[in-house]
């Protein structure tokens, strides 16, 4: 039985925004913002499109440790834009971790953590912001050769379009019951498919299909915990500590396999976490 007088008194780390999350991880007195928004780098295109903008394109960088290692987080602010990814908060993250897997190769032994609430890429910036958002695949790949890359998605946003595939990377995926992963969003698939497809608003079925309880039991996540501070802290804790666990992209042929073994028909929610319940070596 979960101890609700503890969840009570717990620090939600949902209802932290992005700057206050990064701090919340970090030892305190640690961080340090890089690019923050008295530096006003921001999207050069959003006001040409009449959309106002924001002073640090709402992705917070910062350095600082974690119990004394040495990390870089990059915090994605959901209030802003959906999250989404245009080419200024894109390039921040890649060039983030770029400087991480530099530090590692100088000796600094600087892990990243990924804090993603976000819908994709921005529709507004387009292909420059998914030509962001490959640079930050790239990056994540190389860095986790040499340290964890741990992601996070807390809620509300969720994390959809090619930061999906960005947090598939992830060395370590911490998810809570908040969470929702998907490469398309709900409203996207109704859209295209049709409301008996897929009905936007019922949320029971989103949550039960795309929801962080769902993709930890999938195994397309690595922890599920309660959304607090300290739940979350010590998950990225345990996953600094360890970095030989093989990545999940690396295994992509026995999700393909699964996945292709799907018919025409609505599969369950049962029938998903029955497909993936026996993993390969390499995950298990």
């Amino acid at each position: 039985m979960p101890d609700f007088n503890a969840l009570l008194n717990a620090e939600s780390f949902i209802e932290l925004g992005a700057r206050a999350r990064v701090r919340s991880l970090l030892d305190e007195g640690s961080m340090h913002e890089l690019l923050g928004p008295f530096d006003r780098v921001k999207s050069p295109w959003l006001q040409q499109q009449g959309l106002v903008t924001q002073a640090d394109d709402g992705v917070v960088i910062a350095k600082g440790t974690i119990d004394g290692q040495p990390v870089v987080v990059a915090a994605i602010e959901g209030e802003f834009q959906g999250g989404s990814m245009g080419e200024v908060s894109g390039a921040k993250i890649a060039a983030a971790l770029e400087l991480a897997a530099e530090d590692n190769r100088n000796g600094i032994p600087r892990a990243a953590i990924l804090l993603l609430e976000t819908g994709g890429v921005r529709l507004q910036e387009a292909n420059l912001g998914l030509a962001a958002i490959a640079d930050i695949h790239a990056a994540i790949v190389d860095l986790r050769a040499m340290r964890p890359v741990i992601g996070v998605i807390a809620g509300t946003v969720g994390c959809f379009g090619g930061m999906s595939i960005a947090a598939g990377l992830c060395s370590r995926l911490i998810v809570t019951r908040d969470a929702r992963i998907g490469l398309n969003g709900p409203q996207v698939i109704e859209q295209e498919a049709g409301l008996d497809e897929y009905d936007s608003r019922d949320r029971p079925f989103i949550w039960s299909f795309t929801g962080g309880e769902q993709r930890y039991a999938s195994h397309l996540a690595d922890a599920f915990c309660e959304d607090s501070v300290e739940a979350i802290r010590e998950q990225v804790r345990l996953g600094l500590a360890d970095n030989s666990a093989t990545p999940r992209s690396e295994c992509h042929e026995f999700f393909l396999g699964q996945l292709a073994r799907v018919g025409q028909e609505q599969v369950t929610p049962e029938q998903v976490r029955e497909l993936y319940s026996t993993l390969p070596e390499e995950l298990s």
